[in-house]
């Protein structure tokens, strides 16, 4: 099979992706096409680049709804170190060990699958003047054609760029006719609005809010975002898509909170991003290392994940702060004596913007300027849903709703 592959950071996914894809598949150049949401993007980093389980799961849920077959999305670069180097996400994703399961787990049949492919690399004819100067770019083309879009209003001189790339590396390069659309990810970003977007992604961006929440990145460390960033993508293979966009948005909104109420938003970021780290560890893994951070204080199955998360936050993540840990350890259920972390945590973990569970309209009102009120509302909710369920709070609930006068 002919199979294109298209990466890039997708900061947001916009008409002009997905006009690429269907005309690149329309011209008869390719039979499949993946896309490949970078993750460390050597071209932007840092607080420039949205996190990538953000980009990953928009443009994830943008293809399944635009295309109904022969386009799929890579995850291969949350597996790979350091910089996404493309020369580094080609050699791997062309090797037989990855591409035969990965088109088989999408679908396509095993004799299809394991057959001897041709790969592209599909861009757009802008990086045509520049790609000499890319990391190792003949072995770029060791693994991949280059595959250029010719977009109506393009100033690129393909042909010329063409034969001066073949005077470098001796390669012929692959174009398709493309009909434009005129979008680019940095200016739509830039203003924040995201009206002209795919409406999957606008839904994607309007129940995480990550583009209006990651503006407080700008005000925590540099050694804060570093371990946000590095967080985001080891937690991938840990948590599940709903769940790791869940510790994200805790750990922004946390930090936000922190912001506004004087606390420190470092300090609110990594607890906050971190609160679920162990969630989906097996029990007995959560019982164990729960045992060695909090003793049988508990018990519940259901809470176990809270100072099981404080030993990953600390083993795994290297996280020393015993604050930090402590607002880990708590968020579930509060405690008598809670630090404005532990309750920013804590309410933070209810109140994300995905979280549906009850009405939480006045909670997020009251949250920036009166944490405590916010909390007692917080509080009082959850009392009631293990009430209807039968379940008894644990005591150091009881500890901490006292605190808070309820």
């Amino acid at each position: 099979m002919r199979i294109a592959l298209f990466g890039g950071s997708f900061d947001p996914v916009h008409y002009g992706h997905l006009a690429l894809i269907r005309d690149a598949l329309s011209s008869g150049a390719v039979d499949k096409v993946i896309v490949i949401p970078t993750v460390n993007n050597s071209f932007k980093r840092g607080r420039a680049l949205t996190p990538a389980p953000y980009r990953y799961y928009m443009v994830r849920d943008v293809i399944k709804d635009t295309f109904k077959h022969d386009v799929y999305v890579c995850d291969i670069e949350f597996s790979l170190e350091g910089i996404s180097y493309t020369v580094n996400t080609l050699r791997e994703i062309t090797r037989d060990v990855y591409i035969i399961p990965f088109l088989m787990k999408n679908g396509v049949p095993g004799e299809l699958a394991a057959q001897r492919h041709q790969f592209f690399w599909l861009c757009g004819s802008d990086i045509l003047p520049d790609f000499d100067k890319w990391y190792k770019p003949s072995e770029i083309l060791s693994y991949a054609v280059l595959l250029c879009a010719k977009r109506k209003g393009d100033e690129t001189d393909i042909l010329e760029q063409a034969a001066r790339l073949k005077g470098i590396f001796g390669c012929d390069i692959a174009t398709f006719e493309m009909n434009g659309v005129d979008q680019a990810s940095s200016e739509i970003k830039a203003d924040g609005d995201f009206s002209s977007l795919p409406e999957t992604a606008q839904e994607f961006i309007n129940t995480h809010d990550f583009y209006n929440a990651v503006r407080i990145l700008d005000r925590c460390s540099d050694e804060a975002c570093a371990l946000f960033y590095d967080a985001a993508v080891k937690m991938y293979p840990m948590l599940s898509g709903k769940r790791l966009l869940h510790t994200l948005n805790v750990g922004l909104l946390s930090a936000r909170l922190a912001d506004a109420h004087g606390a420190d938003i470092d300090k609110a970021l990594i607890a906050g991003c971190l609160h679920d780290c162990a969630k989906e560890y097996p029990i007995d893994e959560q019982l164990r290392m729960a045992q060695s951070v909090s003793g049988d204080l508990f018990i519940d199955e259901k809470l176990l994940h809270s100072p099981a998360g404080a030993y990953v936050a600390r083993e795994m993540f290297g996280v020393t702060d015993q604050e930090v840990l402590d607002a880990i350890t708590y968020h579930t259920t509060g405690r008598g004596g809670a630090t404005m972390l532990d309750k920013i945590v804590y309410l933070a973990d209810k109140i994300e913007p995905a979280r549906t569970y009850t009405d939480l309209t006045e909670m997020r009102r009251l949250a920036p300027d009166d944490l405590d009120a916010a909390l007692r509302l917080c509080a009082l909710a959850v009392a009631e849903k293990f009430r209807k369920k039968g379940r008894p709070q644990h005591p150091i609930t009881d500890d901490f709703m006292r605190d808070l006068g309820i």
